[in-house]
């Protein structure tokens, strides 16, 4: 049992306050890895367990999530608020803080989802992504986008 369901069998479905990360991995020709969870597209990425950092926890969701081996994170931003507030088909209800991290160093792997929590994984160009993303993703590429163009400058 990890730690959100040993959280959930003391609190039940009341609202959480859950730390998470997506890390945006872009391949050689600027490609965006997204994947697909449920029939919904989106970033990558996963909870903080215990013991663990920010960046771990993107390292470790990315490959379990679609194979690859990926470093050098670099944080973009922190996305949380009533905005982002989430209630699952189940009844659980979370306040989500998101560490969202950019990186382009892609180490080694082969792109295959996991087949569990993940559907498919696939690099887009950004003028073609996925139209329906969570509210979430939309805020952080809009992030990304704007740190790029003052970068860019």
């Amino acid at each position: 049992m990890g730690y959100i369901e040993e959280l959930r069998s003391l609190v039940g479905t009341r609202p959480l306050i859950l730390i998470g990360v997506v890390v945006m991995v872009l391949d050689q020709q600027g490609r965006l890895l997204m994947v697909e969870c449920d029939k919904k597209w989106k970033l990558p990425g996963g909870y903080i367990e215990l013991g663990e950092s920010a960046e771990e926890a993107g390292i470790r969701e990315i490959y379990e999530e679609t194979g690859l081996t990926i470093d050098n994170l670099e944080l973009i931003g922190v996305f949380s608020g009533r905005n982002f507030f989430t209630k699952l088909s189940n009844g659980d209800e979370y306040f989500p803080v998101t560490l969202a991290y950019v990186t382009k160093d892609i180490q080694c792997g082969r792109l295959t989802p996991d087949g569990i929590e993940v559907q498919k994984a696939e690099f887009f160009h950004r003028p073609f992504l996925p139209e329906d993303l969570c509210i979430r993703d939309q805020h952080i590429l809009q992030s990304y986008q704007m740190i790029e163009s003052i970068v860019n400058r």
